[in-house]
């Protein structure tokens, strides 16, 4: 099954809903500092929803609407928006290129990395999101995780590497069941074609990715692009001397790192561990 392509946009419509909270704080008579403290968030994520690089959830149009006595005006936009639209413009850009991507390394420290996530795993990632997200919007979002899955099973796969620190697989988030099926699939994936996990070990005294996690791509033209994600905001990467630092730091990640076949011992060993 072919990865779903998602339909390219440029944002208009959450750009809009943005516009339309700026308006309402504004006839309140409120900064983005004074809003974000009223409906419990940070103020950055204000500025991300009002500037239309964010998009703006249902729960959280509720509370604003609350807030700004709007009548339930941003409800009623955010349900009208199609579902392609409920997804930053970043993020779509992003999953365009990995959907195509002919080669993936991808470093992660906080999570196993999604391509990687089996079904149950992707649930309790995201049953810990705070705010909450509704349990539809769980399931739409596991889903869409799954699909994006699928590059690892075409006909032609990309070359993947993947190095992921050991507190990642050792935490046992979503409970015991959900870890054991984490590291049975894991062990499966590490038999994938054209596919490389490697762990970074608790003991290793050296470490290049403390910066944050990270993804590096290549296009089907030979383009190399990079990708980070952080509680401020996400950026794709096309600056070839950013790129570069992080192509070296990756490399260096690598030879730091637990070979494969150490990587699957471990594994195996804390699947026994359960």
């Amino acid at each position: 099954m072919p990865p779903r392509k998602r339909v390219p946009k440029n944002g208009t419509a959450l750009k809009m809903v943005g516009a339309q909270v700026a308006v309402l704080r504004i006839r309140k008579g409120l900064t983005q500092r004074q809003l974000a403290k009223l409906v419990r968030m940070e103020e950055e994520t204000i500025a991300s929803i009002e500037q239309g690089r964010r998009a703006l959830m249902p729960d959280v149009a509720e509370a604003m609407d609350r807030v700004l006595e709007s009548g339930g005006v941003l409800l009623a936009g955010v349900e009208k928006l199609p579902p392609v639209d409920r997804v930053p413009e970043w993020a779509e850009e992003y999953m365009r290129c990995e959907a195509e991507a002919i080669a993936l390394s991808w470093y992660d420290n906080q999570v196993v990395p999604g391509l990687l996530q089996p079904a149950s795993y992707a649930r309790a990632v995201f049953k810990c999101r705070i705010p909450a997200y509704r349990e539809e919007e769980i399931e739409a979002l596991t889903a869409d995780r799954l699909v994006r899955q699928q590059i690892l099973h075409r006909k032609t796969p990309p070359t993947t590497s993947f190095v992921v620190w050991e507190p990642v697989v050792r935490h046992r988030i979503g409970g015991r069941e959900v870890h054991e099926e984490l590291l049975r699939h894991l062990i499966g994936c590490t038999e994938l074609p054209d596919v490389s996990i490697q762990v970074m070990p608790l003991d290793q005294p050296r470490h290049a990715g403390l910066n944050g996690p990270f993804t590096l791509l290549e296009t089907p033209d030979h383009q190399h692009l990079g990708y980070s994600e952080s509680q401020r905001g996400s950026h794709l990467v096309s600056d070839a001397d950013e790129v570069s630092i992080m192509a070296r730091r990756y490399a260096m990640l690598r030879t730091q790192a637990l070979n494969t076949e150490q990587t699957r011992g471990l594994l195996d060993r804390l699947l026994g561990e359960l």
